[in-house]
């Protein structure tokens, strides 16, 4: 049974006996950022779109070709339809891996940083796997693309929940203790 905090009194109540203006009223609160439970978190896109030009890009480019890659994987392959989504999501990854380049949070060589060698790799991979698509190497395409989705995409993408990271901040404002 799926249980409603309500504001007023903190009683439990089924989702079915909750009044609809209260859930308007909460979803209307998360979305703009404020806070209406001390201890729950708040979602807000605030961190990101208060960022320099290049990350709010960059973030938004790779959850468009998170999404789009996570269709890819499960749809059948070889169809027109995966042709064109596939072109479409590696301009989405020359995005993230090129607009990278102006992201310099982390600085350990001047400017630069070691996920700056992962947008290197990014890029490199994306034309031999468009290349390998190209002349009909089924194998060699599908194991470099699977290896960019989840190499730049979903392992890259979790470190940037760590503290301190903006998509931390915005994922799960101040709650655990920024």
């Amino acid at each position: 049974m799926l249980l409603y905090w309500r504001r007023r009194g903190r009683v439990p109540l089924t989702l079915t006996q909750v009044d609809v203006n209260d859930i308007y009223i909460d979803l209307r609160r998360v979305m703009s950022g404020r806070q209406f439970n001390s201890r729950a978190a708040t979602m807000s896109l605030a961190p990101l779109l208060d960022a320099a030009p290049a990350i709010p890009l960059h973030a938004f480019a790779a959850m468009a070709a998170f999404v789009l890659g996570s269709i890819q994987l499960a749809a059948p392959k070889g169809t027109l339809p995966h042709r064109t989504l596939g072109w479409i999501w590696v301009i989405l990854m020359l995005v993230v891996a090129g607009s990278s380049f102006w992201i310099h949070q982390i600085r350990l060589l001047g400017p630069w940083s070691p996920i700056h060698l992962l947008s290197i790799f990014s890029l490199v991979m994306l034309v031999l796997g468009v290349m390998a698509a190209r002349s009909h190497n089924v194998r060699s395409h599908k194991f470099t693309m699977i290896g960019i989705f989840f190499g730049a995409l979903v392992i890259a993408g979790l470190f940037t929940l760590m503290p301190g990271r903006i998509m931390h901040a915005v994922i799960f404002g101040q709650w655990l203790g920024d």
